[in-house]
């Protein structure tokens, strides 16, 4: 079996190395250039650019086209596919997976509509392909993508609201509001509709974030042992105080801090910093 997903997934270099995930890129545009994120464009790449410029940036899921291709030429090796994609309440991505499927009968083709992004969803794809290699038979590795979507969240805030409101992922006037009350709203997925949702606003950066990691806290029983994945646009002082602010007060272990991956960042922008948790003990069964 072959693992298939996009470029809205997050992880680490150290993460990815020998999982083996073929990456469908998405693709921004920036001043009437295209790019293809992940692949011609990384992460510290695009936000320089977004330093240097007022423009806004746009994206584009991968065409039916851009499946059909990728999964035929993996289907002369192994016909059978796991696709895993982010949520398609945030993103086309997964229905153009499901006709590009469409297109390769000799393939057989499993989709999964991971209903988030960023490293909740990472983790997934990292899952999948660990199973794989450990021989996992496909109803196994589908139960604990199930258990790991469903057990794991990601939060993050940011200062600067220009990019969710201009990529219309909040409300224009709702956004407008916020940015002139100078609101920082704690921002996640949810789990039924893969949409994003505000959870609470704060007034300051440091109050968000604060608030930010006790409301993940508080998610979970008393003494729960977690994982977290720490990442950013490009704002290294504030995924230092989410780090600090999980060391002081719950038993973490602390993947790599992760770059957000331009075809998110373009509807977030630079300021953003967030993180990916889970309970640690629902990983166990890959090996921690």
């Amino acid at each position: 079996m072959q693992i298939v997903s996009d470029r809205g997934a997050d992880l680490s270099q150290e993460q990815l190395k020998g999982l083996g995930v073929h990456f469908v890129p998405l693709k921004i545009t920036l001043e009437g250039t295209t790019y293809l994120g992940g692949e011609d464009l990384s992460s510290e790449e695009f936000y320089k650019l977004l330093s240097n410029t007022q423009a806004f940036p746009t994206t584009s899921q991968p065409s039916p086209g851009d499946f059909a291709e990728l999964y035929r030429k993996l289907a002369q090796i192994d016909p059978e596919i796991l696709s895993i994609h982010i949520s398609s309440g945030l993103s086309g991505t997964v229905e153009s997976a499901r006709l590009g499927a469409a297109m390769v009968p000799e393939a057989k083709i499993h989709l999964v509509d991971t209903k988030t992004l960023s490293c909740p969803e990472g983790w997934q794809v990292e899952a999948a392909a660990k199973a794989v290699k450990a021989g996992w038979p496909l109803d196994r590795i589908l139960d604990l993508l199930k258990t790991i979507g469903e057990k794991s969240e990601g939060l993050f805030t940011l200062s600067d609201l220009r990019y969710l409101i201009h990529g219309g992922r909040i409300s224009h006037l709702k956004g407008l509001v916020a940015s002139l009350l100078n609101i920082k709203p704690v921002i996640g997925v949810d789990h039924e509709s893969g949409k994003y949702v505000s959870l609470v606003q704060e007034v300051t950066l440091k109050r968000a974030i604060q608030k930010m990691v006790d409301f993940a806290g508080k998610l979970y029983a008393e003494g729960t042992k977690f994982r977290i994945q720490p990442l950013h646009g490009y704002n290294p002082a504030a995924v230092e105080s989410v780090i600090q602010s999980f060391k002081q007060n719950y038993d973490c272990v602390f993947e790599a801090i992760t770059p957000v991956a331009p075809v998110l960042g373009a509807h977030t922008g630079p300021s953003l910093v967030g993180f990916a948790i889970a309970p640690l003990d629902i990983f166990e069964p890959l090996g921690g």
